[in-house]
């Protein structure tokens, strides 16, 4: 009776651990991507959207929920259960750059979420204009030399972003004192460069295109390890002399402590789209490349850029905000 009562114990303790497995793969109910940036942020979470509800079977919708830099949305995120059916599609910024930038975050980068999958990366371009008639980096940075303590560039979107470390990692670089004119998007920000009232914009790659191919300002390098895809032409920052690489990653994250089996399950449903032809090009005209990576290798890949930019911040003596 005392071998009959464990036997059943045993069984009942599989049968209970089994149940999670279960009900995650039987789940046909509603999974909400999260997004709290616009464009091609939105673009490239519905691409991942279609995908899992193709591959798991169940419907998924994006909500974008913008503001706060992000924040709103991954707070949201936060106080989630970690049951899968609440997910969030970020930049790497609030995971890697905000930590630096503000005195206090009202979330933990790394205890409060769980890493899924990599799925693209996107540089920033550096474009000049009518004001310094520069064609290439040298030409420019040569121009801002002659500027002295005038020496400035736009940042788009504003203060803390990847942008504005752009122009500081340029400035330390270069030996030069570029001061950064803060722009809430790149628009504004194209429209003093193509009236020369701004010497030079660093901003996502992709809204400086069209203005770059018809000739009224110039892209002179873009900040990834590669070439972009949008302007295969123009030089990585590396390529042009200047020591320096910043890229963005955009990913898939899940709240904290969301079960091993239902992770992987997600990561590998949507990593097969990422070595679709039909999926890269489209990346490509939103200025992005394929970055796959499981959660581990993503933890790992924003571990590394928090480093960067702590160091960044304190060699420049970036001065954090309040919340």
């Amino acid at each position: 009776m005392r071998r009959r009562s464990i036997l059943q114990s045993l069984a009942a303790g599989a049968a209970a651990v089994c149940v999670p497995t279960l009900r995650a793969q039987d789940d046909k109910s509603v999974m909400t991507i999260l997004v709290g940036a616009a464009s091609s942020m939105d673009f490239t979470a519905r691409l991942v959207a279609q995908q899992l509800q193709e591959v798991l079977g169940r419907p998924v919708v994006v909500v974008s929920k913008l503001g706060a830099g992000g924040r709103l949305a991954l707070n949201e995120l936060k106080r989630a259960a970690p049951d899968g059916r609440t997910l969030m599609f970020s930049t790497s910024s609030l995971f890697a750059i905000y930590p630096h930038i503000y005195t206090k975050l009202d979330y933990d980068p790394v205890a409060d979420f769980t890493p899924i999958a990599g799925v693209s990366w996107f540089d920033l371009g550096i474009a000049t204009g009518p004001m310094t008639g520069a064609t290439d980096l040298k030409q420019l940075m040569a121009w801002q030399a002659k500027q002295g303590t005038g020496a400035v560039y736009g940042a788009a979107p504003g203060a803390g972003s990847s942008s504005h470390f752009v122009g500081i990692a340029l400035a330390q670089a270069s030996n030069l004192p570029l001061k950064p004119v803060h722009y809430k998007d790149s628009g504004v920000g194209l429209i003093d460069l193509v009236a020369a009232r701004l010497p030079m914009l660093v901003t996502g790659t992709s809204p400086l295109v069209e203005m770059h191919k018809a000739g009224r300002i110039r892209i002179v390098a873009v900040s990834g390890e590669k070439r972009s895809p949008l302007v295969p032409e123009v030089p990585t920052l590396r390529e042009a002399g200047m020591n320096v690489t910043i890229q963005n990653s955009a990913a898939l994250y899940a709240p904290a402590k969301m079960p091993r089996e239902m992770v992987d399950r997600i990561y590998n449903a949507v990593m097969p789209m990422l070595a679709r032809t039909d999926v890269q090009e489209k990346l490509a005209g939103q200025g992005m490349v394929p970055f796959p990576m499981n959660g581990t290798q993503l933890a790992g890949w924003l571990a590394e850029e928090r480093r960067r930019y702590e160091i960044l911040a304190k060699e420049s003596g970036y001065v954090p905000e309040a919340l």
